[in-house]
């Protein structure tokens, strides 16, 4: 587990026991509990078991509150839960955190980021922040794509020119996602708002000869398996790591904003093409981490994108990791 002090922001005194960990775990009232919105270091590195892993940080969306966000819940209904995990309620937080592996000196990011001003015009960290990681952003050997929502692929493009930024690296997504995405038609099938972007990917990612479709289950690198996760979109997967001696699941958008999804596994969110579905893929994983003691991350969890997962009743109590 993390080797450095947390804070329980959701939970009670009684789920630090279900942790292990009590002599790691600082349980404080929820008055006091305090989240960091924005990082002071934009990177933060740990292992699990025999694999490096380093946590890169992004931007943050400042997304004014919108009462479509939660399809089954107010406005009022998340500012409290925000309140709550000690987050700001001033806006919907929704930070972006990228990781990468080392394994075996082989690079391998899971997921491309926003694209620097491609996204949100405060979410243009990443070249930045892994350069500082000691990471050469355009040598990564390998990327693994969860889905193809903006946030997450818009970075293996140029802004204006739609170029290839990762030309010579393999690109490996669920085939479900890909086929979904690029199927002639599509475009005019998709919701106003999302078909901007369906004809991006429609127009550009055809072209490119660095795709590697694989199906549910496949290993798609030593120690590294996709897993489908399907709801938010499609062919939105998982990947689960294996070092080893410990595991990580590297869970894309599964429970997105863990403050608003831990305690409310029952909402639906705005950007989840089948709600139902997406509840049950969340409640089945996050069952599966708890159950199997498994480490988990998150590309919109607090920064440094990890934390720790308890059953609470029918819902989850979530601690996020503190940078130390």
């Amino acid at each position: 587990m993390f080797d450095m002090t947390r804070r329980a922001v959701l939970g009670t005194a009684a789920a630090a026991a279900a942790f292990g960990l009590s002599s790691k775990l600082e349980f404080i009232p929820q008055a006091f509990a305090a989240t960091p919105l924005e990082p002071t270091t934009g990177f933060y590195k740990y292992k699990v078991g025999s694999i490096d892993v380093t946590a890169v940080y992004d931007g943050i969306w400042r997304k004014p509150h919108d009462p479509a966000f939660i399809k089954n819940a107010s406005v009022d209904d998340t500012k409290e839960a925000l309140s709550k995990a000690g987050l700001t309620t001033e806006f919907m937080p929704i930070p972006l955190t990228v990781v990468v592996l080392d394994i075996g000196g082989r690079k391998i990011m899971m997921d491309a980021g926003s694209g620097v001003g491609q996204w949100q015009t405060n979410a243009t960290h990443l070249p930045a922040n892994m350069a500082a990681a000691g990471i050469d952003y355009k040598k990564i050997d390998t990327i693994m794509i969860s889905h193809f929502h903006p946030d997450h692929v818009w970075g293996l493009m140029e802004k204006g020119t739609n170029a290839p930024v990762f030309a010579n690296a393999e690109l490996v997504v669920n085939a479900t996602e890909y086929n979904w995405w690029t199927d002639p038609g599509r475009v005019d099938k998709l919701a106003e708002g999302r078909k901007e972007a369906g004809r991006r990917i429609a127009s550009v990612f055809p072209t490119w000869k660095n795709w590697r479709l694989v199906d549910d289950g496949a290993e798609v690198a030593p120690g590294v398996r996709i897993m489908a996760a399907p709801g938010h979109t499609p062919g939105h997967s998982v990947f689960l790591v294996d070092g080893g001696n410990e595991q990580l699941m590297v869970s894309a958008d599964i429970m997105y904003v863990p403050a608003l999804l831990a305690p409310h596994p029952e909402w639906q969110g705005a950007y989840d093409q089948d709600g139902p579905m997406a509840i049950g893929t969340r409640r089945k994983l996050i069952d599966r981490v708890i159950a199997d003691k498994i480490r988990i991350c998150g590309s919109h969890f607090p920064f440094p994108g990890s934390g720790t997962f308890v059953k609470d009743g029918n819902a989850y109590g979530f601690t996020p990791t503190i940078q130390a």
